[in-house]
């Protein structure tokens, strides 16, 4: 299995200074504004991909 992709800014404040938390997976601390979050996924939407062949002139 892959490692996920770590998150770039602190949602937070914006900051880039962030490292991993020892709460568990998906935790993350900014040392910038000293707030822990969690990254979470959720699932895939119920709508999915839709295709748009909106019936217009093919070029």
């Amino acid at each position: 299995m892959s490692e996920r992709a770590a998150p770039f800014f602190c949602p937070y404040c914006g900051d880039e200074d962030l490292r991993p938390n020892e709460e568990g997976h998906g935790a993350w601390e900014c040392a910038a504004c000293n707030r822990a979050f969690q990254l979470k996924f959720l699932g895939l939407l119920a709508r999915g991909l839709q295709s748009n062949d909106g019936g217009g002139e093919q070029i």
